[in-house]
């Protein structure tokens, strides 16, 4: 029997404040670690203030100043009560530092000295206990609620399949003046001001949950605490960051957006089991759908990322599948794709025929004895040329596996002259190939390469329904429309730079040009950015834009 499924906790509203001031060896942050309690994920933490909102912070409304309801939920792009994140920042600050953002009634601050912030222990704690709240605070101590010096920084949410879920806006400030920061002795056991780089050094020894950790390496940017606020300030879409639970080698972690798995971990897994590897390990077949199954190469390298994808793809229960791209022919992949095989092999087909993408077909075709299908490149240069196709693939061929399996072929031109993708039409999933890599742009390399044809093939995407890309070096990739447009407009920029290199030195070399345009790219790399110079230049050649004269570039 299946095991009940547990239903997803329910969030919690939640505020946290980061507190910063400058010092002689530079700005630091208030933080505070928590006391080691069993069952609390944050057990011995080192956390900025912050705790859960109380129903009772919506009584304090009318004691605030510089922020009314309307305004607080609109910077927190809520419909209403967005006031109760902020007073919940101020009153977790007070609890657990002791440090009070408030005016007296002739609007002079609030100053708290050492003395004072022993004598407030106890309201502090009646704060925590839930014996008072902002409202009762602010009559006893005969002031207003200081909204003022705060600004909105973040707002995160818990990943998935966590036991708790805080649903928790960060706000950012500086120290009040003339007051004295004190941990409260219950939730926490110590403070610290620290500097953002020693909070992250290992060797301080902080335990730091995930959100701490990235937001202290975004403050570690900055020189002064009039420099953080005032870039939290600049931003004014705070979009919401919740990071989803992944299977590392050191068990599960969290996993940021915009990390390479990251949308593949939410396909895989959208409840958060976190049993989604983030690391494409060789030989290891990873259900990608029923329909699709992927190998990786042991082949990673500085051109193929982590390795060579290879796809199965089939429908589930028939006897029919393709094999997508078999990679190099290394016995350990060959060996690893035939015991991974979901059913008999009927087709052998590739993208391309560069080095890391065909070579293992003709081992295959030994073993099952399938047909390949694809094409021949137009030059032969960096290619596979033992791979002779029985089927010669034409754009819009249709490719059926079984009755839910329908591949489309889009002849994709650019890396590759005879470069393709394969659309499976029942996902509006494409098999890009090296048209479209993870975490890098691909090498067009003439002569067989061609940044005009490239740019085009891109275009077209863009025409197509498409809901996710699966690539032939790295994880799955959502938003196809969107990583297509980041490709093109990449490619636009470095032509950008091509032309403004030509106006400030031609007539000039391919080495010189190289260097300008390519200032940004590592001097490792450079052999391989000279090619993808060499076809931007040729495709300002086609437009009519530049021209060669013997060894030297220039514009025409």
């Amino acid at each position: 029997m299946n095991a009940p499924l547990v239903p997803p906790a329910v969030p919690r509203l939640a505020a946290s404040l980061i507190v910063l001031r400058d010092a002689p060896r530079g700005m630091e942050v208030l933080m505070l670690r928590r006391a080691d309690k069993p069952g609390d994920q944050n057990s011995g933490a080192a956390v900025f203030p912050g705790g859960l909102l109380d129903p009772g912070d919506a009584d304090a409304y009318g004691l605030c100043d510089g922020l009314d309801d309307a305004e607080a939920s609109r910077r927190l792009g809520l419909p209403a009560n967005g006031l109760n994140f902020w007073i919940a920042a101020v009153r977790e600050c007070f609890e657990e530092a002791g440090l009070l953002f408030a005016r007296h009634a002739d609007g002079t601050p609030v100053a708290l000295d050492a003395h004072d912030a022993e004598t407030l222990v106890g309201l502090r704690q009646d704060l925590h206990q839930n014996r008072c709240g902002m409202a009762e605070l602010c009559e006893r101590l005969r002031v207003r609620i200081d909204l003022a010096p705060l600004s909105y920084y973040s707002h995160w949410m818990t990943p998935r399949g966590m036991p708790k879920v805080f649903d928790t806006r960060f706000f950012i400030t500086t120290a009040p003046p003339a007051q004295t920061a004190r941990h409260d002795e219950t939730e926490t056991v110590e403070l610290l001001w620290i500097t953002p780089a020693e909070a992250l050094d290992p060797k301080r020894g902080l335990k730091l949950v995930n959100v701490t950790q990235v937001t202290l390496q975004a403050l570690a940017k900055f020189r002064t605490a009039a420099d953080a606020i005032e870039a939290a300030r600049a931003e004014v879409h705070k979009p919401l960051i919740r990071p989803r639970l992944g299977l590392t080698p050191q068990g599960k972690r969290p996993i940021m957006p915009g990390a390479w798995p990251f949308a593949e971990i939410g396909r895989l897994d959208p409840e958060g089991r976190g049993d989604v590897s983030t690391e494409l390990a060789p030989g290891v077949p990873v259900w990608l759908s029923p329909r699709v199954l992927r190998v990786t190469a042991g082949n990673g390298s500085m051109m193929t990322g982590p390795g060579t994808n290879s796809y199965f793809i089939g429908t589930p229960g028939a006897d029919d599948w393709a094999l997508l791209d078999a990679g190099p022919d290394e016995p350990a992949h060959v060996a690893a794709l035939m015991k991974a095989a979901p059913g008999r092999v009927t087709r052998l087909l590739a993208t391309h025929t560069h080095k890391d993408h065909s070579p293992a077909i003709a081992a295959l075709r030994a073993k099952v004895g399938a047909p390949r299908f694809g094409r021949v490149a137009a030059h032969p240069e960096w290619q596979d040329t033992g791979f002779a196709p029985e089927h010669v693939l034409s754009d819009g061929d249709r490719l059926s596996l079984g009755a839910g399996a329908t591949l489309r072929v889009i002849h994709t031109p650019g890396h590759a002259s005879n470069h393709l993708c394969y659309l499976l039409e029942e996902e509006k999933l494409l098999f890009t190939g090296d048209h479209i890599m993870q975490g890098s742009t691909v090498v067009i390399n003439p002569p067989d390469g061609d940044m005009a044809a490239y740019l085009r093939s891109l275009e077209r995407l863009l025409d197509e329904d498409l809901d996710w890309l699966a690539p032939g070096h790295g994880f799955l990739i959502d938003e196809p429309h969107a990583a297509v447009r980041k490709l093109i407009a990449h490619r636009l920029q470095r032509e950008a730079r091509v032309l403004d290199a030509l106006r400030a030195l031609a007539p000039a070399g391919e080495d010189a040009l190289r260097d300008a345009v390519y200032a940004d790219t590592p001097k490792h790399l450079h052999a391989v950015a000279l090619r993808s110079l060499r076809a931007h230049l040729q495709k300002l050649q086609a437009d009519g834009v530049a021209v060669l004269e013997g060894d030297r570039w220039q514009l025409k």
